[in-house]
């Protein structure tokens, strides 16, 4: 290895149920490749501040525990949602993390997350480069939200959309067993854009039709044109299903959930922190107005780590773009995020490849309006055969006493226990 003796690894951002797997993605390349030893930063670069590290050699010494990981969800390292400053005001965290990549002989730097754990990326790589560090920074893309730039989609979306689906046609069989008129909201995280929601789409096939509205948030909410469909889809059937993103927002811009709820706090990034309480709104707003049985479902964070439905295809992907990042350092590359590129639907087929920082650190990619029907209450096919590979193929989990098992997580000790 010639960039560098060690390398250090982190999680940031919200979990999925692939993260791990690139995690031993980038654990299995590093070592191939002769770094002496792969460092995990435990919650992220915010406990990596407090110097809180692990050596994933004391931890990953046997294939079996590899494979154990990558069928583990949540971020085994622990996870943060911390915002570096811009050092040009503050350069403090940035000497005192310099002093610590030069301390364990860190060579390069992969942090797996989202929109705004590239903003870490960017940071770091932009304050090495003006002090002349030849230190390779890479990001390594995962979120369920689906909204990063410059990459067909993103690890933690297969697996998410695919538990989205199953379990909404669930939810739809639940709901058929009364004859009584009833109308059930789903609502489905996603933040600012719709991926996730749209991704109830796929509950439909020859045995259920799926939902009959699904509400996004790249086109404002219409109240009336909203009640005036729901009453014509009562005339036809006693129960009718809603899928519903957390950010939809009515014409003046308000999310629908702070009109049921103030709990609006926002993270370090400015985001709001909890989107909550959509399908309240909408349930409330149908049963007054229309005089109709309602009841609102929220899948909360149960869709984001559901390893038991986890996909094949997301794992896989995600693995193989932890490798990709370290091959990416290797060769010299910094400053930027590996990629997904979809050279083929038919069959599904992809390329690995790389973006630069700058443009996809606090962006966010939104559905495209042509994948959405004219009155913004359904998605189009396009956007369908987008989806359908991303959930393909199971994943076997090891079980034990009719649970499944995962890798246990003795690092992750919170400060206050002593």
């Amino acid at each position: 290895m010639s960039w560098g003796t060690n390398v250090l690894v982190g999680q940031s951002g919200g979990p999925t149920a692939v993260i791990n797997s690139s995690l031993a993605g980038v654990y299995e390349a590093a070592k191939a490749l002769g770094a002496a030893h792969v460092y995990g930063m435990e919650y992220g670069i915010q406990g990596l501040l407090q110097g809180k590290i692990v050596d994933l050699d004391d931890r990953l010494d046997d294939k079996m525990e590899i494979e154990l990981l990558k069928r583990t969800p949540s971020s085994y390292l622990g996870s943060c949602r911390f915002k570096l400053p811009n050092p040009a005001t503050d350069e403090r965290p940035f000497v005192q993390l310099f002093e610590l990549f030069a301390k364990y002989c860190i060579g390069a730097v992969f942090y797996i997350g989202g929109n705004d754990s590239m903003d870490t990326i960017a940071k770091l790589s932009a304050y090495g480069a003006a002090k002349g560090s030849e230190i390779r920074f890479i990001g390594v893309p995962k979120t369920i939200d689906n909204d990063l730039m410059y990459t067909d989609h993103t690890p933690g979306y297969g697996s998410a959309a695919k538990y989205i689906a199953t379990i909404l046609k669930e939810v739809i069989c639940d709901s058929s067993v009364y004859n009584i008129r009833s109308v059930t909201v789903a609502e489905i995280m996603g933040r600012h854009t719709g991926w996730l929601a749209g991704a109830a789409s796929l509950a439909a096939g020859a045995d259920c039709n799926g939902p009959d509205i699904i509400l996004l948030p790249e086109r404002p909410f219409d109240e009336n044109v909203f009640l005036e469909k729901v009453a014509q889809l009562e005339k036809d059937r006693h129960n009718v299903i809603i899928a519903a993103s957390e950010g939809v927002k009515n014409k003046d811009g308000v999310f629908l959930c702070d009109l049921v709820s103030t709990a609006g706090q926002l993270d370090a990034f400015g985001h709001k922190a909890i989107l909550s309480g959509t399908s309240r709104y909408l349930a409330d707003l149908i049963h007054v107005r229309l005089g109709c049985k309602t009841r609102a479902i929220e899948f909360s964070p149960l869709q984001r780590c559901a390893s038991h439905l986890a996909s094949a295809t997301d794992q896989s992907e995600a693995f193989a773009l932890g490798e990709h990042a370290v091959l990416l350092a290797e060769e010299g590359v910094t400053a930027s995020m590996v990629t997904l590129t979809r050279t083929s639907n038919t069959p599904y087929a992809v390329a690995y490849d790389h973006a630069p920082i700058r443009g996809i650190a606090n962006e966010a990619k939104s559905i495209p309006r042509e994948w959405i029907n004219a009155h913004g209450n359904d998605i189009r096919q396009e956007l369908y055969n987008y989806l359908y590979p991303l959930i393909q193929g199971e994943v076997s989990l090891t079980y034990q006493n009719g649970v499944p098992v995962y890798m246990p997580v003795p690092h992750l000790k919170p400060d206050h226990v002593s």
